[in-house]
């Protein structure tokens, strides 16, 4: 094989699996332990009665961070805010929020196919607000942000393309041999290998990381905030990439990928745990404060985002409009809530759930 050149297209990207060994005893050791961060995970959410809670919360942090380590900065806050009301978003908070709609597109779309290319173009799509096919044409690479040196050229030519994302497929489902957390890792390297698209590829590929775990069984949700590890992590993660394509260094790519499991999955268990303890705090206060409005359904409510409409209340079925307000307002009063002006509308925050959500260490 002649010698990676960073300025040429890497059609000579070798197919999966990978000669290498992906599966030594180091790897194995770390499955073991990144499957036991997986089940606890899986238990924690199991233990919260109203799964939006999880889904609408969890996944807008893996947005942020995810997008992020592209240089598309936001705040938590802000997406939070702008759940319903994207259009009054900065373009940045846009293109988070739209992130997170593409997972949870992504999650639909299992239902109907598995993870494979029509997939992956569903999310890109949903991610860029354009529609986004496989490249047709050369001229994609990848430069140092500071130097402007090409760093990487992916492979040219769509049906080079589409023949190695067909591989990429088939490895995926088909190498029932390896275990699906290494096959998520080395199915990640390859997809940014690849580099399908002219602009996407790495949300979409963090993205298809948790589509794959749904799909082999190993999340019900996709929770699993591995953005927060990837971005802490983030030179990194570059490196390692870049050490499998220069190398074919496998090992020390799928341990980072698997830590990343163990770390995330402890730490999003924790946060769960957190919120979970957090919701049944505030059940009781409403209960001891405002035991005429206090219900299981409204106080999960307030849980499903940190900014909570009058209409939110409304729609899930829980009061008429005038009504609604008043629930929230009283909410307000005892000091579970925080109203807040957005325009012609009125929000109402959970200040403990967004400081809660957006603090580094998980626990309350």
């Amino acid at each position: 094989m002649p010698a990676f050149d960073p300025k040429r297209p890497y059609n000579d990207l070798p197919p999966l699996p990978p000669r290498a060994d992906v599966e030594s005893r180091q790897l194995l050791k770390a499955c073991i332990e990144a499957r036991a961060s997986l089940a606890a995970l899986e238990k924690a959410c199991a233990l919260i009665p109203n799964a939006a809670v999880l889904i609408n919360t969890i996944p807008l942090l893996e947005a942020q961070a995810s997008s992020e380590i592209e240089n598309i900065v936001t705040t938590s806050d802000a997406l939070f805010r702008h759940v319903d009301l994207e259009d009054s978003a900065d373009p940045a908070t846009k293109e988070a929020l739209r992130y997170r709609t593409a997972l949870r597109r992504g999650v639909e779309a299992l239902a109907k196919r598995p993870v494979g290319t029509a997939i992956a173009e569903l999310v890109c799509t949903t991610i860029k607000g354009v529609d986004m096919k496989v490249r047709r044409v050369p001229g994609t690479a990848l430069a140092n942000a500071t130097t402007g040196e090409v760093i990487y050229t992916p492979p040219a030519g769509e049906a080079i393309l589409r023949d190695k994302l067909a591989n990429w497929e088939r490895f995926v489902h088909d190498a029932t041999e390896i275990d699906p957390l290494i096959r998520m890792a080395v199915a990640h390297y390859q997809f940014e290998a690849i580099h399908p698209f002219t602009d996407g590829n790495g949300r979409t590929g963090r993205i298809l990381n948790q589509l794959i775990l749904v799909e082999h069984g190993l999340l019900s949700l996709p929770v699993l905030y591995l953005s927060r590890f990837i971005m802490r992590r983030r030179a990194e993660y570059y490196s390692l990439l870049s050490g499998v394509t220069k190398s074919m260094a496998w090992e020390p790519w799928v341990l980072y990928m698997l830590q990343g499991i163990v770390e995330t999955g402890t730490w999003t268990t924790d946060k769960i745990e957190a919120i979970r303890a957090l919701m049944a705090k505030t059940s009781e206060r409403v209960k001891e404060k405002l035991p005429k409005i206090h219900s299981r359904e409204l106080v999960e409510l307030t849980f499903v985002q940190p900014y909570c409409r009058i209409q939110n209340v409304v729609d899930a079925g829980l009061a008429k409009r005038q009504t609604a307000a008043e629930y929230l307002k009283a909410l307000a009063r005892i000091g579970v809530l925080e109203e807040r002006k957005a325009g012609r509308e009125k929000l109402f925050l959970n200040p403990a759930l967004l400081k809660l959500l957006v603090r580094e260490k998980p626990s309350t």
